[in-house]
This record gives C-alpha cells, structure tokens and sequence, in this order.
C-alpha cells in the first residue's frame, strides 16, 4: 500500500488516511479547542472513503464490469457473481476490522502506552493548577500593566532607590563603643544561664541577644544557647553552624562572661530536679528585669544554675537601663557573625544579582566579611544592577492561620479548612468560644497578609519599572504559580536563591532552614531597596533594623499600612491609577521615618536611640 502523499496513488487509503492525521506531528497534542474531525475521518468518514475506493476501482476494472454485465446474459456467470459478491463482503470485513482496530486503539491504548498517558495527565493537571491564575483585582492588574508599559521608556525617579529623609544619614553605628564598667559591679558570677531557644533563626537571634542581656543583669556566665528542634522547622542546626562562636565571646568579652560547656560538677546536675528550669509557667513573655531580679536571681544564686526552656520573646524592651540595653544592640549588630559557608554563599547571591560585583558599603562588609572581594569572574562588568529585596510571606500556615479568604472560591476554603484542622486544632476550639469576624470585616482591619498580586501592585504603584531585579525571599508561596502569575506578569525578573546557586552550592543548605534562612537575611539586609508585607514578622524587622544600623541613610524599606491598604483595594472597581499611585505612595511614605525609637519599641528593629546609635548635629 502507498504512503500518504505518494505519487502512485494521490487518494490515501483508511488506514494511511487515519495515521496520517494522527501520525503528521508526533509532539501534536488534541486540546478541548481542537475540532473533532479527525475522529469523524478514523470511523464514519473512512467507512465511506472505503467504499468509494472500491466501487471506483470495480468500476475502472473491465473485467469486474463485465462480470457482472454477464449476470445478465445467462447463468454461466452465476460463479463469478457469488465470486464478486463475496470478494465485496471479505472487503466490507476487512474494514470493519480496520475500523474496530484505529477506534479500540484511540479508546484502549497499550499498556506502555496508558502509563505514559497517565503520567502526561498527571503532568498536565498539576499544570494546569499551577498555570490557572487567582486574581482579586483584574481591573488593577489591567492599568498597572498598561502604566508599566508607558514607563518602560521614561526614565525612572532615583527617589524609589532612596531614602526620603536626609537626616536618616545623621544616625550613626556606636553600640559597640566601649563604657565605663560599673566598679560597684561584682566581678564573680553568680552561676550558670542555660538557654534552649525555639522558634526559626530569627527568633533565635533574639532569644540570644535577650539572653545576653539577662546574663548581665543576673552578673551570669551565658552557655553559647542550643536551638530546640522543631517539628515545624525540622532544622538540627545549632548555634556553631550558623554564627561564629570564638567571634562572638571574643566581641562580648568586656561585657559578660561565655563559655561553650557548663563545668563537669554543675553539668551533672539534673537542673529540672532541682527548680531551676524556667519557663513560659514561671516567666512571662515581655518580662521586665525586676521579674528577673525577683524570680530568677534567687535561683541561680541557690542552685548556681538556670535553664531558660523554649526562651523565646521573654525580656520586655521597656524599662530598661541604657547599659544594658547597648549591650542587646551589641549583640545583635555586631556580635553574630554568620560562618564563612554561609557568608560565602551570600556573597555569590549578590553578585550574581548586582551581574558579578559587590559593592563595598558597609552593610555588605558586615553581612559578608572576607568575602565581600570575592570575585567570581575575572572578566565581570563594571556595571552595578540595582535590585529589591521582597519578603513576601504568602506561606499555607499564615493564610490558614488569618482566616481570612483569598479569591479562590469554595476550594480554597475547604483547602484551607482542612490544613486548619490538621494543624490548629487547638486554634479552632479556641475559635468556637469567640465572636467570629467574617473574612471581609479581617480585611478591612488590615488582618490579612498581601497576596503576591497585592504586593505587585503596591510596587507598580510606587513607580518600579518592569525591568526591576526582584530577589524574593522565602519563596514558597501557597497556591505556586496560580498566585505568582499576576506577579510575574508585571515584574518577570524575579529571583530566589534556589534559580540563583547551582544544586551543589546550594546542597550544604538544602535540609537545614535556618541557615536557607540566613542566605535569604544576607540577600534582604545588602539589597538597595528591601520591602515587606508583613510589618510584624522576624525576618522583616530584623533586617530592617540592620539596614536602618549600618545603611548610613541610604537604604530604605517599605513597610505598607495593611488597614489603609485594604480601602484602597475596596475601591478595585472604581478608582484610577493616578489616584492609586498618589494613595499608595502617601501610604508608604508614611511608613518611612527616620525618628528615634519610641517607648516599648523593639531596639532590633528600631535601633535609632542613644543607645544603639550615635546622632551627628
């Protein structure tokens, strides 16, 4: 038989016609737009090409014709009449069965052939999830994309890229400065602090500088803190593989006393046994130093050792004596020194950001010590790419938590339900016993976090063009590309640490969170523009702080006001992008200030304060 398109036989048979069509692109795909012809041509269609194919050849074939002329003329043809009838019948048959193959095979593939369909279904379902958008503001999304486009070849205001107030520049680094020791101060300890932090590295990071401060008050020796691990982190690291331990007793040396190991005759003691485990029951959070004074001191001076369990938020910021709150500040800016692995990998996240050169302000040198020089291509441009840093907290475990609701319909909600139930079951039966808020009422007082869609938006309306370097920390967003399509529509150069370090450079932080997380505190803190959406979380204020401490004035953050944000969102249907921008930017401007701290402040977030900070008239 001859192939489709052979010049011996230009009307293709069934089965040449039917794999034809099937057969003409092998990477071809049939989508729900794809008309059903080709169906049509493998059965009735081809039923009748059939046919057409053999009367036509009986009846160019003169010997056939004659044949059946002859039934006619007498009963000598009698044979070859039955003979013809049957030769019809077998063709008739025959295809039948090719139709009842190419139909079987359309509906029951082989076996090899059924798995890697099902696989390709798999693939494609999971796509399909991951590729449908979830949109909240459609008709936003419509002008901010059209405003991007209009920028595109406008140039863009340098004032996104600093900070609006010149006197930010006044407030200079000095919580290391060295005081006057106190000389009524007894020089002897009063015994040992253990502390167990929880929690994920940046509350670790407080519960440190809160237990330094402790020690000194308490005129303690400090036990370099363990990290608990946590079910929900699921990270063994301990302190040693995330700061560098000599450097931080050598900087705290004039201050208080560290040590790695508690002494052999007070580690023998079982300190829960004896009273000395202090915990949530026996401290409050916030805690002020007379707590301590009152019922801590009394025993560590009894049993010459306290253990601090599950030491998390545990010291208040106010009142406090100005010594010993330098001292948190000390620890905090200085004294916590990431390992060189994880400066090191640091080091490579911004040069490849900044396309291969590190600037040498004083935020990089402090955040990537030596290896602030490294240079990863001899051949590197000379050229500085500017980039945002965004923390967008977008995880499974916040938007359950909120209760608030997102756009993604009634799935959404039973979605989120069940992880509620898997995962806050106490948080629920808390839930019955109080007046519910309905999911629009916890939007409009700002209780929601920003979806990716919001805070693209925030940043269209602030001015950023299209073409901006976005590093995103964190980056597991609930709902995956369904939420960060409309993101990534309006920012496509969106990075993350992942798409930046090879799998090898990476593999040493692959199961560890904490120190995933210290590579995104070094990308956030050393990037020209750092935004939140969530004013309230560690990491945000944690590297603000760092940022306000060493960045000499000239790195700004963008904090939104999640309350007015929401009102300008409500008016999605009506309001124009002009009023959008000159909201949006008011509401961020707002958020920026570079005042002194206020009473009751965090000093890790806001460490401009005579304390922390020196201010230059």
């Amino acid at each position: 038989m001859g192939k489709q398109g052979s010049p011996r036989r230009p009307t293709p048979e069934c089965k040449g016609a039917a794999r034809g069509m099937l057969g003409m692109n092998k990477d071809y795909k049939i989508t729900s737009n794809d008309p059903p012809s080709w169906k049509r041509m493998t059965a009735v269609d081809c039923r009748w090409h059939s046919k057409t194919l053999l009367l036509h050849g009986l009846k160019n074939d003169s010997s056939k014709y004659n044949s059946i002329k002859g039934f006619y003329v007498g009963k000598k043809n009698i044979r070859t009449i039955v003979l013809m009838f049957g030769l019809l019948g077998c063709l008739f048959l025959l295809d039948s069965i090719f139709i009842s193959f190419f139909e079987f095979e359309n509906i029951q593939p082989s076996a090899a052939a059924s798995n890697h369909s099902s696989e390709l279904q798999d693939t494609d379902s999971y796509i399909i999830e991951k590729q449908s958008p979830v949109h909240m503001y459609d008709r936003l999304l419509n002008l901010a994309s059209s405003a991007l486009a209009e920028r595109e070849f406008k140039q863009e205001s340098s004032k996104l890229w600093t900070d609006p107030y010149k006197q930010a520049s006044l407030w200079k680094p000095c919580a290391q400065r060295k005081v006057q020791t106190n000389p009524g101060k007894s020089k002897k300890s009063n015994g040992y602090i253990l502390v167990s932090a929880n929690g994920g590295l940046n509350q670790q990071r407080v519960a440190i500088c809160n237990a330094v401060a402790v020690a000194s008050v308490l005129n303690a020796t400090l036990v370099i803190p363990k990290f608990l691990y946590s079910n929900v982190w699921k990270d063994p690291s301990q302190f040693g593989d995330i700061y560098q331990e000599e450097y931080f007793i050598n900087i705290l040396k004039d201050d208080i006393s560290i040590v790695k190991e508690l002494p052999p005759d007070i580690k023998s003691l079982d300190v829960e046994a004896i009273g000395s485990q202090i915990t949530d029951a026996v401290l409050a959070k916030e805690a002020t130093v007379a707590d301590y004074i009152k019922i801590v001191l009394p025993l560590l001076l009894k049993n010459r050792v306290v253990h601090f369990l599950g030491y998390a938020n545990r010291l208040g910021f106010d009142p406090m004596s100005s010594d010993i709150q330098r001292l948190r500040c000390k620890c905090n800016f200085h004294a916590l020194k990431f390992v060189p692995k994880i400066q090191q990998a640091g080091s490579l996240l911004i040069q490849r950001i900044r396309k291969y050169r590190v600037s040498q302000s004083m935020l990089d040198t402090q955040l990537l010590g030596k290896f602030i020089h490294n240079k990863e291509d001899h051949k590197a441009a000379k050229g500085y790419t500017k980039y945002l840093a965004l923390h967008l907290r977008f995880e499974i475990d916040m938007v359950a938590y909120s209760m608030c609701e997102f756009g993604g319909g009634e799935s959404e909600r039973k979605e989120l339900q069940a992880y509620r139930e898997r995962h806050f079951p106490l948080f629920l039966e808390r839930l019955k016993n109080s007046t519910s808020i309905s999911p629009m009422n916890l939007r409009k007082r700002g209780r929601c976090p920003l979806t990716p869609e919001e805070a693209a938006l925030v940043l269209a309306g602030l001015g950023f063009k299209q073409e901006t370097y976005i590093y995103l920390a964190g980056s597991r967003i609930y709902g995956g590309n369904s939420r960060m399509e409309a993101f990534n529509r309006l920012y496509p150069n969106v990075v993350t640490k992942e798409n930046l370090l090879t799998a090898t450079e990476l593999a040493p932080f692959r199961n560890f969170s904490s120190q995933m997380a210290a590579l995104d505190f070094i990308a956030c803190a050393s990037a020209d523009v750092f935004s939140m959406t969530d004013s309230g979380s560690q990491l945000s204020s944690l590297v603000s702080g760092f940022r306000t401490y060493y960045g000499g004035g000239h790195a700004p953050t963008l904090r939104p006001n999640k309350t007015r944000l929401a009102a300008i969102f409500a008016e999605n249907d009506t309001i124009g992008w002009n009023g959008f921008e000159v909201r949006v930017k008011k509401m961020i401007l707002e958020g920026q200030n570079a005042g002194k701290r206020s009473y009751g402040r965090s000093i890790y977030r806001y460490p401009r304060c005579p304390e922390c900070m020196c201010k230059q008239h």
